[in-house]
């Protein structure tokens, strides 16, 4: 699971990184807007794509720190061992889950790059969106899959 965690890891930077290079996108197209009148063509466009490939690239990392939802109302009384083996088991549903995306995604993807689809104002290509999400959500299909198997780590966050 230490290779999943720094994949993770990295996974989350990037995403941190992307955030970051599209909210600056963001600034200096409203302050051109509104200062001089100049703006960058298609930003809504890029920041959907970016900040579309962000949330899958924060999966894995959520998904190892055990940070995705868990409605604890009817365990709360159950025993330790019960509640592991329900937590185990909704890891297991998480990453089956992720790996159902990260199949239609990666069709999603191919589909794109054959048909050569892009986004109406820049023609930026939609697979390369695809090429961001299908990995990201690979990894956490595997991170849940293993959880589900080979339990939590130890310095994994309790949900």
């Amino acid at each position: 699971m230490k290779i999943l965690e720094t994949l993770a890891k990295l996974c989350a930077v990037l995403a941190g990184v992307l955030l970051t290079v599209i909210t600056l996108m963001t600034c200096v197209s409203l302050i051109g807007r509104n200062t001089t009148g100049w703006t960058i063509v298609g930003d809504f466009e890029l920041s959907g794509a970016a900040a579309g490939a962000a949330i899958a690239l924060f999966m894995p990392w959520c998904q190892y720190r055990r940070g995705n939802i868990i409605v604890d109302f009817f365990t709360t009384k159950a025993s330790e061992a019960t509640q592991g083996k329900m937590d185990r088991f909704g890891a297991l549903m998480v990453g089956l889950a992720m790996a159902l995306l990260a199949w239609r995604s990666a069709v999603g993807g191919l589909s794109a790059w054959q048909t050569q689809a892009s986004s109406m104002m820049v023609g930026f290509p939609e697979w390369v969106v695809y090429a961001f999400i299908v990995p990201a959500l690979s990894l956490a299909a595997l991170i849940g899959i293993g959880q589900a198997l080979f339990g939590f780590a130890a310095d994994g966050a309790k949900a």
